[in-house]
């Protein structure tokens, strides 16, 4: 294994930053920049031993300052949706930035895709890592507390991507991290993903309102187009005449998971059979938000001169349910002072 780094341009504020590049021995290859946390690229081969890079994403740094839909972000304080951009913790009402109608989506406009981090870079024979870290203040973005927060990304020789989450608050704060990368399996650049084939190990989904705030309800994808408990087409029930779908325009859902949450546990696949990639998805946390990409444009400044559309891309954001603060009928997250927040996600490539 090794791995390089390189310029990767300056940011508006003058800030150098930086892409990190960790290659197998098998060649798969992951890259990162320091500005953000972003995830830049996923290079994996397909069954022939062709190989592409499936993470959506830019050429270069602006696009990252910019980057409107969160391709490959760290989305931190909290992930998801927040009904009326405001939360009560300890009696104290706090409120965030309304950045989507009046709720809050993925902590403002901006969020911790938008930081520089400190780098630490750890080598072991079967794996390389690197922590990103920084202090999230007190109140950035309206959040109380201190969050001494870091993300670490390891590339292992099993063409696995893991990332682990750590965060440690001073007071009481609401904390809700994840990861926002694109999957597009026949590649960044290909095209439609409604030919990917989703499973997820989940029985219930959390349906919306309108403005795709849960509802508190947690119901059965039994008999629905929610259902993904068997292998199939994402495109199969995306356009059905069901109201979910039709709020969302496509698949925008918190599924809950059928885990424990005391381990690591595989929780969903994503399937291109062209290409016969094949990514699994390994989580501890309760739920999964299953993104179709109903709502994406084309960005400046994306890879290789790439225009991507509307469903270009499927995230699968692992997580706790959307909203929960303000639902106390979903897992809290909500963590005390000293409380720490740990939590594992892998995405795991091979071929079929």
């Amino acid at each position: 294994m090794k791995i390089t780094q390189k310029s990767f341009g300056v940011t508006s504020k003058g800030e150098e930053a930086t892409l990190f590049t960790i290659q197998n021995s098998s060649g798969m290859t992951v890259s990162f920049t320091n500005y953000g946390a972003n995830i830049v690229s996923i290079i994996v081969p397909d069954s022939k031993g062709n190989f592409t890079d499936i993470c959506l994403g830019f050429d270069n740094i602006q696009g990252y300052e910019e980057n409107t839909l969160g391709l490959g972000s760290l989305i931190g304080r909290h992930a998801n949706r927040i009904g009326g951009a405001k939360f009560t913790i300890d009696g104290k009402e706090y409120e965030l930035e309304k950045n989507e109608a009046d709720n809050n989506l993925h902590s403002g406009f901006v969020g911790y895709n938008k930081f520089m981090y400190e780098t630490e870079i750890f080598e072991e024979e079967e794996m390389i890592s690197i922590e990103f870290s920084r202090l999230s203040p007190h109140m950035e973005q309206g959040f109380p507390g201190n969050l001494d927060v870091s993300v670490t990304y390891s590339l292992t020789e099993g063409n696995e991507l893991m990332i682990e989450y750590h965060a440690v608050p001073d007071q009481a704060t609401v904390i809700n991290l994840t990861n926002h990368c694109y999957f597009n399996l026949a590649g960044h650049n290909s095209g439609s993903i409604l030919d990917h084939k989703v499973w997820l190990k989940s029985n219930k989904y959390t349906p919306t309102r309108e403005d795709l705030i849960p509802t508190g309800e947690i119901l059965d994808v039994a008999g629905t187009p929610m259902d993904f408990r068997i292998l199939k087409r994402v495109g199969q029930d995306i356009d059905a005449d069901f109201e979910q779908l039709n709020i969302a325009g496509g698949y925008d859902h918190n599924y809950a998971l059928d885990i424990s949450g005391d381990q690591v546990e595989k929780v969903a696949e994503l399937v291109e059979e062209k290409s016969g990639r094949v990514m699994e998805v390994f989580t501890d946390r309760p739920g999964i938000q299953l993104y179709s990409g109903n709502f994406m444009t084309p960005v400046a400044n994306s890879k290789d001169g790439a225009v991507y559309e509307k469903r270009y891309g499927i995230c699968f954001e692992t997580q706790f349910f959307p909203d929960s603060v303000n639902n106390p009928s979903f897992p809290s997250c909500v963590f005390k002072a000293g409380e720490v927040f740990e939590s594992v996600t892998i995405y795991k490539f091979s071929c079929r």
